[in-house]
């Protein structure tokens, strides 16, 4: 058995998770924001590094290699995409995105907007095909104005994408693909068929607007690997739970895939522990992300916010909060403000000794005693404690009026509260759930978790060994999968005409097996799996939930789909309620690929204080001032063993702060298990 590698480019590091067989080695280098091809090689160099082999013959066994990045995310934020050119509608011009009242630059400039004069009806009738002279004098006014790249978002399309099509022939005849000067040409039927015609256009603009570097990144990244003798696919980690090759991944499909992955990750520890209900925290060096699993299922939107901008593109649903280790603080009259601005990897936080001036939260945690200066990221990287204090004191502590400690722990505390006021709103949308189980990860995470966690009022956290790399581990538990989309609009009931489905799932699945071949995998290989999205007839909440491919094909069937589509509504019994549409139906193509999976480990005979390594004088407590805790080596603690807080304990990649009033316990998966000591 070969190599798994998977990697996960944050805002600040990037994370390996590196298998071989029963052996794993995680790895974290810092981020390299101007060319993400350097961190994703130095990532693959450190761990070739771990195992004691070269980086091609580390490459030449590996099996997989699956990455997600920040790209897309990072390109929408610092609005430094492509230049595009929009084709729309006649009078549909009001739909783009042109600005969205933030005072951002926005992703189309007005004058990259042209309308078309074409028209289909509601129900898909071509009423009006485009003129094809028209077209080539407004697209070759955009390419004249610079676009490098040209959008077709027209009205009613995702019932009857004719017209989009025939602009974009038109377009290439005189652009072929194999000229130079050949523009791409993007859809918007392309990227969804869903209905609502200002998310599609969104979605259509962003995806353009992210794919011009996320392409030359990603075949950078493929044909250095090629050079250093990886003959396999890269696979691209994607926003709905799988992988796919570049050649078959859009951009937005890459938006938040990091994040989406880390979700899939917590859904199979909640697994581990019978959990109904489970939160995941994810505190990098930039942000802190969120999101949960109910029942088993990871949270999920139809129509997800992707920078302040509403899609129809279904992914997994994260909340993303600028709250992070590289995190900023300042004080505006008087009052202490920690982020949403971020260091990033680049300068960083000033004890990085990287450029970095303001104050951030990692230096608070240094100064605080949390994080040992010596022994960052297992001693790879050196803090630099008096920078850190330098300025601490300058920008925080003498307009607060503060000592430094005092102040270091007011960053640290602020940070904590507002993380953990927006962990509790995940919380009360579990309401059903009174006690989530809470997955803590990140580089961060581990050193804010318990306050975090007490301010939102949860009482069980687990931390996996992996915690400081857990979306690139997530990612090893991912298969190779597409999902294809087709439009239905038929009245859901019992009595229904479902004759449209056979063929539309017919077509679906061809797509599907063309797809799977191209990934590598055979027909036999690839399982299948059908999602119906209903909608009250009247509008409102649009649900998405699994039923067997061949449900339509028995009364039984059918009731039982429309029984849990009503229940999932919030409408009683079988019958009750509003009547219902079947909107879509969604088929997913999966293809296994080697997984890394957690084994249980012995119950050890052995105490928590063998794996004590010293004691270190922190500051947590205003009051109490600096106390002597101690610090205890992670790689020595193995099942049973349980300490007390407030205790210190470190890996290479993070540093977990048990508080006072908490307990941890390490179980059978080798998890860092804290609760909330209650007091009898």
């Amino acid at each position: 058995m070969g190599y798994t590698i998977d990697i996960d480019t944050g805002g600040t590091f990037t994370d390996g998770f590196f298998v071989s067989g029963s052996r794993v080695e995680p790895v974290k280098v810092p981020t390299s924001p101007h060319d993400l091809t350097i961190c994703f090689l130095e990532c693959i160099k450190a761990g070739a590094e771990r195992f004691g082999v070269s980086v091609e013959d580390l490459l030449y066994d590996t099996d997989i290699i699956r990455f997600s990045n920040t790209i897309g995310t990072n390109t929408i934020i610092q609005r430094d995409g492509s230049r595009l050119g929009l084709l729309v509608t006649a009078g549909q011009e009001g739909l783009v995105p042109t600005g969205n009242g933030d005072g951002k630059v926005p992703l189309v400039d007005p004058e990259m907007v042209v309308a078309i004069n074409e028209k289909t009806s509601p129900a898909g009738e071509v009423l009006q095909a485009p003129d094809a002279k028209a077209v080539m004098a407004e697209a070759q006014s955009l390419i004249d104005r610079g676009a490098r790249c040209l959008v077709v978002a027209l009205s009613c399309s995702d019932v009857n994408p004719q017209n989009e099509r025939a602009i974009r022939n038109i377009i290439k005849r005189e652009y072929p693909r194999d000229f130079l000067g050949s523009v791409p040409v993007f859809l918007s039927s392309d990227i969804s068929n869903r209905s609502g015609e200002e998310e599609r256009v969104n979605a259509a603009v962003l995806n353009a607007y992210i794919h011009g570097k996320l392409v030359s990144m990603l075949y950078k990244a493929g044909e250095e690997l090629r050079r250093r003798m990886y003959g396999k696919n890269l696979f691209i980690v994607h926003n709905n739970h799988a992988v796919a090759r570049v050649a078959k991944t859009r951009a937005i499909n890459t938006y938040n895939s990091g994040p989406a992955a880390g979700l899939m990750g917590t859904r199979v520890t909640g697994l581990a522990y019978g959990a109904d209900a489970v939160i995941s925290a994810d505190m990098g060096g930039t942000s802190f992300d969120l999101g949960f699993v109910r029942q088993g299922q990871v949270s999920y939107t139809l129509k997800p916010d992707v920078e302040g901008f509403r899609v129809n593109v279904p992914m997994v649903e994260i909340k993303a909060v600028g709250a992070g280790g590289g995190s900023i603080a300042s004080v505006e009259n008087g009052t202490l403000r920690v982020g949403p601005r971020s260091a990033g990897a680049l300068p960083g936080p000033v004890c990085f000794d990287l450029g970095g001036t303001e104050p951030t939260v990692t230096d608070a945690d240094l100064i605080l005693g949390v994080f040992d200066p010596a022994y960052f990221l297992g001693g790879a990287m050196k803090l630099d404690l008096q920078k850190a204090r330098n300025t601490i004191a300058e920008k925080v502590a003498e307009p607060l009026g503060l000592s430094v400690e005092a102040a270091a722990l007011s960053v640290k505390e602020t940070i904590d509260e507002g993380m953990g006021r927006e962990l509790r709103k995940i919380r009360e949308q579990l309401a059903d759930d009174t006690d989530p189980l809470l997955v803590v990860y990140g580089g961060a995470g581990p050193a804010h978790c318990c306050h975090t966690a007490k301010v939102a009022g949860i009482k069980k956290i687990v931390i996996t060994p992996f915690s400081a790399v857990f979306s690139a581990y997530s990612a090893s538990g991912m298969d190779v999968g597409h999902i294809y989309y087709a439009r239905t609009d038929t009245p859901f009931r019992e009595t229904s005409d479902f004759s449209v489905l056979p063929t539309a799932l017919e077509i679906l699945t061809k797509e599907a097996e063309r797809d799977i071949r191209g990934e590598g995998f055979t027909f036999e290989e690839m399982k299948l799996s059908l999602e119906l999205l209903v909608q009250e007839s009247g509008g409102g909440e649009e649900i998405k939930f699994g039923a067997p491919m061949d449900f339509f094909e028995s009364p039984d069937g059918v009731a039982r789909a429309v029984k849990t589509a009503r229940e999932l509504l919030g409408q009683n019994g079988n019958s009750h309620g509003g009547d219902l549409n079947l909107n879509m139906v969604s088929l997913t193509a999966q293809a296994e690929v080697p997984h890394f999976e957690v084994k249980e480990v012995p119950l050890s005979g052995g105490e928590a204080k063998a794996a004590m390594k010293s004691v270190r004088s922190v500051f947590l407590d205003v009051e109490k001032g600096f106390q002597e805790i101690p610090v205890y080596d992670r790689s020595l603690l193995t099942h049973g063993n349980r300490l007390s807080g407030p205790a210190l304990v470190e890996s290479e990649q993070t540093t977990v702060l048990v508080s006072g009033g908490w307990q941890m316990t390490v179980d059978k998966f080798n998890n860092a298990v804290l609760e909330e000591v209650t007091e009898s």
